[in-house]
């Protein structure tokens, strides 16, 4: 089942777990812009290019729409309307004032230089300038964009509206991001799990982790549980995979990292296949890479009794049934990865107020935020005698068709 069927799937058990009537159901689930422009540039040898750019604004009931905005060759319309869709449930589960955006350029940018990258990025900001802004739409990083993406979309929008640093979030910290916003989504990943873990009356000290994914979030979930005692086993990233049961040396394997790009080759673990690193023997499993992994083909062989959704979407619904026959405990993603979109908020807040806070500040509210987050997830779980997803979902869609109704939206 791909992205947006799931999505919707779980969009649709929550609206009728909440007993929505069918024309709300059916307004929350269309998005509120579908924006495409063409963004044709003069390339280093002269010749013109031209890349498909789109935006899809899905809802702003509770606040601005905010999501990410991906430079990748294969940008499926189905996918980022999921996305988009998934961001309106997200900013609502984590009880921050945004909607739900997604969009792109269809682009390689592995063929492009840095300066045919800041053309691109700047002809796609002249085509959305009036389409995006401060209180409308604040975009930030995704795959294959980072912060200098967002100077450039912040510097070419500042150029039609004036200085407008929270117009996007993922920024350099020099030109306003915020402290934190690095770590922020690895960060929230380890609070989601403490939270998890306290319920169970269990710490995340002493428990055997495994992460699938070492990128951003990956790595840093990987070197907050250790500093917390967890004792990481297995790894896996697009290079391969390692293992050590009697716990991974998180600071040497991050030096390795940097240094060879990668953790194939680590010393201190065996090599073992990637494939496997989903099904090692574990405490907690945590899949911080592409959607989907964690399919019927696997999930049987899942002996990890906990399993906390770093990536979007690493479960599919067929798994989702086996595992909870077996009694393995999902943190969904929706809530689990919630803590860079967080974070995101803290880095709008500070720039609207023009006032930055000290990182010790920035990780402390996350905290309470995450903490909280979990209790409002459970207390829906409790109402609607359903699991920590469903329980997510409709704690999401619930918020966003209160403020929908409260407007004098609903058809």
């Amino acid at each position: 089942m791909n992205a947006l069927a799931a999505t919707n799937r779980n969009f649709k058990l929550a609206a009728r777990l909440l007993g929505l009537d069918s024309k709300l159901e059916k307004s929350l689930l269309i998005p509120f812009r579908e924006i495409k422009v063409e963004c044709t540039i003069p390339k280093d040898d002269g010749s013109l290019a031209s890349f498909v750019g789109f935006r899809i604004q899905h809802d702003n009931a509770r606040g601005p729409m905010k999501g990410g905005i991906r430079y990748h060759p294969e940008v499926d319309p189905d996918e980022v309307n999921a996305l988009a869709q998934l961001m309106t449930w997200k900013t609502a589960v984590a009880n921050i004032p945004y909607g739900g955006a997604k969009g792109g350029i269809g682009c390689n940018p592995g063929d492009l230089s840095i300066s045919e990258l800041e053309r691109l990025t700047r002809v796609f900001t002249q085509k959305i300038h009036d389409l995006i802004g401060i209180h409308i739409d604040v975009p930030a990083p995704d795959m294959g964009t980072g912060p200098q993406t967002m100077a450039w979309i912040l510097d070419e929008y500042s150029k039609f509206h004036g200085h407008s640093p929270a117009v996007v979030t993922g920024k350099p910290i020099d030109l306003g991001g915020s402290l934190g916003r690095d770590a922020a989504t690895g960060r929230g990943v380890l609070f989601a799990a403490e939270a998890l873990l306290n319920e169970h009356g269990k710490t995340v000290s002493g428990q055997r982790f495994a992460i699938q994914g070492f990128g951003n979030v990956g790595s840093w979930a990987a070197q907050l549980i250790h500093e917390q005692g967890g004792k990481v086993v297995a790894v896996s990233d697009i290079t391969g995979a390692i293992k050590n049961s009697k716990g991974i040396d998180v600071p040497s394997l991050l030096k390795h990292v940097k240094e060879h790009k990668g953790v194939t080759g680590f010393h201190g673990a065996d090599a073992i296949d990637p494939q496997s690193v989903l099904v090692e023997d574990c405490d907690i499993l945590i899949p911080a890479a592409l959607g989907g992994v964690i399919n019927r083909d696997n999930a049987n062989d899942i002996k990890a009794k906990f399993i906390v959704e770093a990536a979007n979407h690493p479960t599919d619904p067929e798994a989702d049934e086996i595992l909870s026959k077996k009694g393995v405990v999902i943190l969904p993603d929706i809530y689990a990865n919630s803590g860079g979109v967080t974070v995101s908020y803290f880095e709008w807040v500070q720039n609207i107020q023009g006032f930055m806070w000290e990182e010790e500040k920035v990780n402390n509210v996350l905290k309470t935020y995450m903490t909280k987050g979990f209790k409002d997830v459970k207390e829906m779980c409790k109402t609607h005698n359903c699991d920590l997803r469903m329980g997510a979902f409709t704690l999401g869609v619930n918020r966003v068709a209160r403020a929908t109704v409260l407007r004098g939206w609903e058809a």
